[in-house]
């Protein structure tokens, strides 16, 4: 369903391209307002945070977006919604379709930086354990962000983009995406340290890029690798409780007022 507005092999050609041209705008961006590559540890800093980034972004986006999608679209949410699954799992199996997708723009992203932009990602010293483990937790975090948004698209007309966007924009914000954390005030590397990403990606680097000294510029330097992924399961367990509780009164209000099934006809 996430690739049938096209053929097949043209959707290939954009999912090769896209990720690259999408990685090519930030590294210009980077180089002008930089004028070059003068740190090749923050570029690499900035160029691992974007890359896996990408999942937050197109996944909770993407993820949300399926309920506008299947009741102002495809006018089947009632049917879904009524066939004898979980609604709550459908969900769930479409984020998992959206991350399958976002991980072919990570490895395209992460190949075309190794291969032509010098940045240090090291596979033959991958910390292959921080690695799965991180990447896992953090991908759980994703989907079930994106249920609750989801959840709150229920009760939403058209507006559910508007909402993923602003949700994405403020974790890109305060996450240390692509730029240090340090750089924020002491209020904004405060909400960022309550947020699971900013450990996902602390752990992503460590581990792809272990050769690389991170800890000056992350913020996060002064923990070691198990208590990031302590902070990062603590986060996670925090956000799975508050994510699964918004979508299960969005979902409960959606039916208490009728709206499932309630499209803008516009």
């Amino acid at each position: 369903m996430e690739s049938n507005w096209t053929s097949p092999w043209l959707f290939l050609v954009y999912s090769v391209v896209k990720p690259i041209f999408g990685t090519l705008i930030l590294v210009f961006m980077y180089l002008i307002i930089l004028g070059g590559v003068q740190d090749q540890t923050l570029f690499s800093f900035m160029f691992i945070g974007n890359a896996f980034y990408m999942f937050v972004a197109q996944t909770m986006f993407g993820v949300a977006y399926v309920v506008q999608e299947d009741r102002e679209r495809f006018k089947t949410l009632k049917q879904v919604y009524i066939a004898p699954i979980s609604y709550f799992m459908y969900i769930v199996g479409r984020a998992i379709s959206k991350l399958a997708i976002t991980a072919l723009a990570v490895v395209i992203t992460l190949i075309f930086g190794v291969a032509f932009l010098n940045v240090g990602v090291d596979l033959g010293a991958t910390d292959w354990l921080l690695f799965g483990v991180g990447l896992f937790v953090g991908l759980l975090c994703v989907v079930v962000i994106g249920v609750a948004l989801a959840g709150i698209t229920f009760l939403t007309a058209r507006h559910s983009s508007g909402i993923n966007e602003g949700i994405a924009g403020l974790f890109y914000l305060f996450c240390g995406v692509v730029y240090p954390m340090t750089v924020l005030p002491s209020w904004g590397q405060t909400i960022g340290m309550a947020i699971p990403f900013t450990y996902w990606l602390e752990m992503m680097r460590r581990a792809l890029a272990p050769g690389t000294d991170f800890s000056a510029i992350s913020g996060l330097g002064g923990y070691s690798n198990l208590e990031i992924t302590a902070l990062l399961l603590a986060t996670t367990v925090v956000f799975l409780i508050i994510s699964v509780a918004i979508f299960r009164y969005a979902d409960h209000l959606a039916r208490k007022k009728g709206k499932l099934d309630m499209n803008s006809t516009y």
